[in-house]
């Protein structure tokens, strides 16, 4: 397994630096000797650039973490689909590689028996046929596959490791109660986006226990789907702070002009980490960020230690998500993502090496509460949304600490 210090990682027998290991992830192979890890992947839909494509294929076929070639140390060895699309992936891959799909997850996780027949669990609960309620979220039914893969290990008496693709859930409730599982039984259990472990341009790590005292992030796309990609860049980053993270304490959406109102009025403080942020997008157009942006909404997070973070989402002016905040004094930011990029979705080679690191190892490299917390930042901001007013959050009051050494691509 894994051990991890400050500076070093000691991964099994091998003693690497930091920056050989981050530089050359390859070298963190499982000896020839093991068997790789038999993985059961429990997924809504396997299509064409669906999650399951994306993350699945790369762990059948390698991939490319700071752009080195990564051969794959887990094997997925059955699947359970919960739809299946005119364009499914999912059974032609089955052919080529041998891997088995069940009618249910309790088969797919017991290969067709009566006890646990693989060594960890990925489910990836993005993409698929759902409806979307009145408030804008997307039903997908993590919290039902989570359900049945809970109901196995209880059955088998043990619990396997555990990746659960971008947020918990739509509902807090449910999130919350995905999260009691996991300690209840203890899951070693890791979940989120691939965007706070892509490559940063420029690389910016915040130092560790540094004092944050306000921070801006801003991002696009639908609120849902990716204003949980925005969220949890930023929570990467400021969950460096001292004191570690000690929760959320309110919350706020605003959308239309009332953007703009806030920015230049009480949100005055936020005009130059919003500059310092969009001065390393290399997609914004010339002109104000209101000259262009479609329907733009913005993220009002106040933290309990009294750190105070927005984010904008300016759908039609940017593209991929940027960050600025004020570090021990003096402004800092970065663009999550490759200038230009050089490989497709880059994003996901970091996120299936992390997924794998989990599966070989049997330890997160980022915790969990990382994605409880945002999880629960998005749920309460589609409250304020449907409100039309600030949202005080005493259930996101809850402390984690963050790893001191980040992992995220370096190249």
């Amino acid at each position: 397994m894994a051990v991890r210090g400050r500076g070093i990682v000691i991964y099994r027998n091998f003693l690497i630096s930091r920056r050989g290991f981050l530089a050359g992830l390859g070298a963190a192979a499982l000896p020839a000797q093991q068997a790789k890890p038999r993985v059961a992947a429990i997924v809504t839909e396997f299509r064409h650039r669906s999650h399951a494509d994306v993350i699945c294929t790369r762990i059948l076929d390698g991939y490319y973490p700071n752009g080195e070639r990564q051969e794959p140390r887990t094997r997925i060895v059955s699947m359970y689909t919960d739809q299946v699309p005119p364009d499914d992936m999912s059974r032609g891959f089955a052919h080529r590689d041998r891997y088995k799909i069940y009618p249910t997850i309790e088969e797919a996780l017991t290969l067709g028996g009566s006890d646990l027949g693989v060594d960890a669990v990925l489910l990836i609960g993005e993409h698929g046929e759902y409806p979307t309620n009145e408030r804008g979220q997307k039903l997908y039914p993590r919290h039902r596959l989570f359900s049945d893969i809970v109901k196995v290990f209880r059955k088998a008496g043990r619990s396997l490791p555990l990746f659960s693709d971008k947020h918990l859930s739509y509902s807090w409730p449910k999130a919350k109660q995905m999260y009691d599982w996991s300690r209840e039984l203890e899951i070693p259990f890791m979940a989120g986006s691939s965007i706070p472990v892509t490559v940063r341009t420029p690389e910016l790590e915040i130092p560790y226990g540094a004092r944050i005292r306000r921070a801006v992030q801003v991002g696009y796309g639908p609120l849902d789907a990716y204003g949980f990609h925005t969220l949890e860049a930023m929570q990467s980053m400021v969950e460096r702070r001292a004191g570690g993270e000690t929760g959320v304490a309110s919350v706020e959406m605003l959308e239309g002009d009332a953007v703009w109102s806030w920015r230049d009025g009480v949100g005055k403080w936020s005009h130059p980490l919003l500059k310092a942020a969009l001065a390393r997008n290399p997609s914004v157009p010339s002109g104000a960020p209101e000259d262009h942006s479609k329907d733009p909404a913005l993220f009002i997070v106040q933290y309990r230690d009294g750190l105070e973070a927005v984010a904008y989402m300016l759908n039609s002016y940017v593209y991929r998500w940027d960050f600025a905040a004020e570090v021990d004094g003096r402004v800092v930011s970065t663009h999550f993502g490759q200038i230009p990029e050089t490989r497709n979705l880059p994003h996901f080679d970091g996120l299936t090496y992390a997924i794998e690191e989990l599966f070989v190892s049997g330890k997160p490299l980022y915790p969990v509460e990382r994605t409880l917390l945002t999880t629960g930042v998005l749920a309460f901001l589609f409250d304020s949304r449907e409100r039309k007013a600030q949202v005080e959050t005493p259930e996101l009051a809850f402390k984690y600490q963050a790893p001191a050494d980040t992992f995220f691509q370096r190249s």
